[in-house]
């Protein structure tokens, strides 16, 4: 049987000219190169090297072999090299992550990731959490970023950050400094997203944990949506304070204190309980270092006055 030992001695004989040069290359003997080259010759029957020369020359059968040799090991420390490390990864990952996520910290994410793994195909997705939920049970997703309202086994659970959402309406709805009991949200039309968003599910239990049935309301399932229904004076809506806060400084949203204020939101990323090793459980440390609430990625382009 024809080894890798014996076809690494006849490539490094013939690329360094010598039996002692390629003993020294492969860190053993220069009698167990000879040893090599000789099973390989008996092997096939015929002499590979001209030994009436002084430098060890290849006769034609030895060029032969050596031409389909360094093809195997070039095969060979191919396969190495994909499984032993983990930047050379070639495959797919694809994550679900919500419009929050999206719009704040998912390019930095995605940057991570491909410093990380370079190789990597990263296949992202924004959609609404029951529907990431949902695709990820389906194995549609390889890991989903979401508010923490889920709860099953069968996934591992990697907590990241919270946000804080507040109530906000379009600048100058209520006096500046006053302070709106739960209760009198009721009196405004309410700007919600739909319990198929985490965020909007957590805030709607809250809600009716408080006693509080709004009576106008205006769901939406985008985040955007709402933001430009809260900025067009449709209503109010509860929206993340910190990445919202460049459109408060900007007078063009307004804040507007609630007693008691709103419950923070957890989010996490989720992923299948037989991937909690590998890729996923590195690229879920990855989002935990990365995960960022408080800037949209886009709120310092230019504006037309």
């Amino acid at each position: 049987m024809i080894t890798f030992k014996q076809l690494d001695a006849i490539y490094w004989v013939s690329e360094l000219g010598g039996f002692e040069a390629a003993a020294n290359k492969l860190h053993t003997t220069q009698s167990a190169i000879s040893k090599r080259i000789q099973e390989l010759e008996d092997a096939f029957g015929v002499p590979l090297f001209d030994r009436s020369r002084r430098t060890a020359r290849l006769t034609d059968k030895g060029l032969e072999v050596l031409a389909l040799g360094k093809d195997l090991l070039e095969r060979r420390d191919h396969l190495v090299e994909r499984i032993s490390d983990e930047a050379v990864i070639q495959s797919q990952f694809r994550i679900g992550v919500t419009e929050l996520t999206g719009i704040t910290w998912l390019p930095q994410l995605i940057a991570r990731i491909r410093e990380r793994f370079p190789r990597l195909k990263i296949e992202p997705s924004i959609e609404l959490s029951s529907e990431l939920y949902s695709k990820l049970d389906n194995d549609q997703l390889d890991m989903i970023i979401v508010p923490d309202v889920f709860s099953d086994a069968r996934f591992i659970s990697q907590p990241l950050k919270s946000v804080e959402n507040v109530w906000m309406a379009a600048h100058g709805t209520v006096p500046e400094g006053r302070i709106l009991a739960l209760q009198e949200i009721t009196e405004f039309t309410v700007l919600a997203q739909g319990s198929h968003s985490g965020t909007g599910l957590i805030c709607e239990r809250w809600l009716l944990q408080h006693g509080v049935r709004m009576r106008n309301t205006l769901v939406s399932n985008y985040l955007l949506a709402q933001v430009g229904l809260t900025l067009s004076g449709a209503g109010i809506s509860y929206l993340p304070r910190h990445c919202m806060q460049f459109l408060v400084d900007r007078k063009m949203l307004q804040i507007l204190p609630t007693t008691p204020s709103l419950p923070l939101v957890q989010y996490s990323a989720f992923y299948r309980a037989d991937r909690q090793a590998g890729l996923t459980a590195t690229i879920a440390e990855l989002a935990e270092n990365t995960c960022n609430f408080n800037k949209l990625y886009f709120d310092r382009l230019p504006t037309t006055e």
